[in-house]
């Protein structure tokens, strides 16, 4: 494990050993009556510190991801073809029109390359510009990713299935209900980055051109799309979770979200307020729950993370370095995404559920550049595109907590 990793990772647990003893001189002082603010101060200074390490863990760990990288800019490994493109492209970005990208994705794809529309960048730097948006998109790392190489990723899905039961000696069977299946489609729309180099860097022979790309369009694209698959309204964009139309979880139907409220408007319930997670657990089927995981903001992660069981002897949160930085909540992992709405009145501010069931990012085959010197003297910038789509295809594999009383 990478030092720092390990370093982080430990003060993370340390840090959480701190709030726990704090917490507990706050209760016993409550229970007792003693004047408390002086204990309510140090408690919310360790828990900002909690909230720091936890962050700095994340970034720890997103930077180790793209490091992982650097190492990877060589052509090992590549074919012939391949390794001939690379150059071509490495040509293209430095220096402009290259006829023999276009030559060589002519004879790729059969038909020329439009100038207007971009050239393909290499095997090599499409990979890694996923890899790395994989990092900085939480929902990439929790749902079913596909590529499809055509405008639309189509799904049936059994949302009924034959009926069947037991007869007695020489009794009739009963006609068995219909299968049925609903149809999901998922479109890709376009997504860009525009990093703008300045052109002294583009003649330095030592400076790692594709590289800078590479991570500044990854980073931009991850975190673009990451907010699309939680809040994107499906207009041009991907569909969120969080946009599909919620209903009790008591009236679940196939189509919609189901919710558990938290029993107060833009806030846990007052008295016992972990009962409605322990609730949403329970409210996804047994089947979904071994590979199930919360999401949830970094501020919710904090007030969640003081919530104790009914009898007030043990944390419902836990850290622990294999589930990342989020740790575990009631035996499950938190994946932390502050794209998810903050505690506010009807929010949907915690989901639960077997996000590789319930959500699918497609991604269309290719990543495309577009070089432009002309817009801005001294610079040159390289619009960098892809098309992703976004979307909710089990419907029962998720459920939400809803922030209000009912």
């Amino acid at each position: 494990m990478d030092i720092e990793l390990k370093s982080a990772i430990e003060s993370q647990v340390k840090a959480w050993e701190d709030f726990k003893q704090a917490n507990e001189k706050l209760l016993e002082a409550k229970a007792d009556g003693k004047a408390v603010s002086d204990l309510k101060v140090t408690l919310d200074k360790i828990n900002a510190d909690l909230d720091t390490k936890s962050a700095d863990l994340v970034e720890i760990q997103k930077r180790i991801a793209r490091q992982s990288l650097a190492g990877n800019g060589e052509g090992k490994g590549l074919t012939p073809e391949q390794a001939e493109h690379k150059q071509a492209m490495a040509a293209y970005l430095r220096k402009g029109a290259n006829a023999d990208l276009a030559d060589l994705e002519r004879k790729a794809l059969g038909s020329a390359s439009d100038p207007d529309g971009g050239y393909l960048v290499d095997e090599e730097m499409d990979t890694n510009i996923d890899r790395i948006a994989s990092t900085a998109s939480v929902m990439r790392q929790l749902a079913t990713v596909r590529t499809i190489g055509a405008a639309s990723y189509e799904k049936l899905v059994k949302t009924r299935g034959v009926s069947g039961g037991w007869l007695a000696e020489a009794a009739d069977s009963s006609e068995s209900t219909e299968t049925q299946w609903s149809k999901i489609e998922i479109p890709a729309f376009k997504l860009y980055a525009e990093p703008w180099v300045p052109n002294e860097l583009l003649e330095d022979a030592f400076y790692d051109l594709e590289m800078d790309l590479t991570d500044e369009a990854g980073i931009v694209l991850g975190e673009t799309e990451g907010a699309a698959f939680i809040t994107g309204n499906g207009v041009g964009k991907p569909r969120g979770i969080a946009s599909y139309t919620t209903v009790a979880n008591a009236s679940y139907a196939w189509g919609k979200v189901g919710y558990i409220a938290s029993g107060a408007s833009g806030a846990f319930a007052s008295s016992a307020p972990a009962d409605k997670l322990v609730a949403t657990q329970h409210a996804l089927k047994a089947v979904y729950r071994p590979n199930a995981a919360w999401l949830m903001n970094d501020a919710t992660l904090g007030t969640v993370r003081q919530m104790k069981d009914g009898s007030g002897n043990y944390y419902l949160w836990q850290p622990d370095p294999l589930a990342g930085f989020g740790g575990r909540l009631l035996g499950s992992p938190v994946a932390v995404d502050d794209n998810v709405a903050d505690l506010a009145a009807n929010s949907l501010s915690i989901f639960y559920g077997d996000f590789r069931r319930a959500y699918t990012i497609v991604d269309r085959r290719g990543i495309a550049v577009i070089r432009d010197n002309v817009t801005k003297k001294g610079v040159t910038k390289f619009h960098i595109s892809k098309r992703v789509g976004g979307g909710i295809t089990h419907f029962e594999a998720m459920k939400a907590v809803k922030f209000s009383a009912s």
